[in-house]
């Protein structure tokens, strides 16, 4: 790992000290999986340390501590996210603080066996009520969700040029752009609903009760609970972690959806399924675009905390970089994407009955 792993634990048992109760914890580092955070155990405590890499959306350190924070304190009603126990704000020692978070107990979700329970728990997120415009602040909450999503993914489609993409697969993601352009025009809007906008497979943890727990919510916003169900279900998702992956069938991932239909109930689930081929198409050009995103911002040097998103490998064990290289280039390859064509034609007529 390339990070002073001695010195951020050291750091982080100075900061716990004086901003907590709960200095003198034994620390464990776990396990580097992910691009956005250091996760380290406070032994004897339930509690995990949840350490920014980076600002996935681009926020400085406080506001990126703050959005966190309202992430887990609006999820966790649902019972199915950890609690938050505590911050430990911006210093000269964590440049972009820490989160105390609650440990849960468990495994990581093994497909397709923990399908419905993922759905569900995404059900219950979903169903949380809608707070007034005025207090859904720092969540993302747009007036047209829709069209902010289609100017996010073309964000990102401005570094197809320098991610040496073969050239089916450039020709290709033109064509689906085009598309993704023409969704934005399409009338009326699904239901508001607070969603993860990040639940892959791998951001679940199974209970022993079998209840999965949806343990990263760093991109939480108010939006379309059609991108958290393909989000769960894609191929680029479900192939992402490698303690989860699988690959689904074409009725497996038709199931989900109607598990998660059962899950909130019928009306509340008529209102969304016209859009859930839209929205898996537009999840699935949102996941490709960050491929060539990265591909493309991985190999910069590292940034000051204050640019707030930083994707420098510098950050991450050479080993998680490797395999997010290997999926990056997986996923753009023609085999791939001619993959989630066929399943959405499938899924298409699936829907339509």
């Amino acid at each position: 790992m390339t990070t002073d792993l001695r010195a951020l634990m050291a750091c982080l048992s100075a900061e716990l000290a004086t901003h907590s109760a709960w200095g003198g914890a034994a620390l464990e580092p776990l396990l580097d999986k992910g691009l956005a955070h250091h996760h380290v155990r406070l032994e004897g405590t339930g509690l995990l340390a949840r350490i920014p890499k980076q600002s996935q959306l681009g926020l400085e350190p406080a506001a990126n501590l703050a959005h966190q924070q309202a992430c887990f304190e609006r999820a966790a009603p649902s019972g199915h996210a950890p609690r938050l126990h505590g911050v430990l704000p911006v210093s000269d020692l964590l440049p972009r603080g820490a989160l105390l978070v609650e440990e849960i107990a468990g495994c990581a979700a093994l497909l397709p066996r923990d399908l419905s329970s993922i759905a569900k728990a995404l059900g219950a997120i979903h169903v949380l009520p809608v707070p007034p415009e005025a207090q859904r602040m720092p969540l993302a909450s747009p007036s047209d969700p829709l069209q902010v999503l289609v100017e996010e993914i073309l964000e990102q489609a401005r570094h197809l040029p320098a991610a040496r993409l073969d050239p089916e697969v450039s020709a290709l993601l033109q064509q689906e752009l085009i598309a993704l352009r023409q969704l934005a025009l399409r009338t009326g809007r699904p239901p508001l609903h607070l969603i993860a906008f990040d639940a892959h497979p791998g951001n679940f943890i199974i209970r022993s009760s079998g209840e999965a727990v949806l343990v990263d919510l760093e991109k939480c916003r108010y939006g379309y609970a059609g991108l958290d169900l393909a989000h769960a279900t894609l191929y680029t998702s479900t192939t992402w972690d490698l303690d989860s992956q699988a690959v689904l069938g074409h009725e497996q991932v038709h199931a989900f959806y109607e598990t998660w239909t059962q899950a909130v109930g019928s009306d509340f689930a008529a209102a969304a399924k016209p859009w859930h081929l839209a929205l898996r198409h537009a999840m699935w050009l949102w996941s490709l675009t960050w491929c060539c995103k990265w591909r493309v911002l991985s190999s910069l040097p590292v940034q000051r905390p204050e640019a707030g998103e930083d994707w420098s490998t510098v950050h991450s064990d050479s080993s998680l970089v490797a395999h997010v290289r290997n999926r990056v280039d997986h996923y753009l390859s023609p085999s791939s994407i001619a993959r989630v064509q066929q399943e959405l034609r499938w899924l298409e007529a699936a829907f339509a009955r």
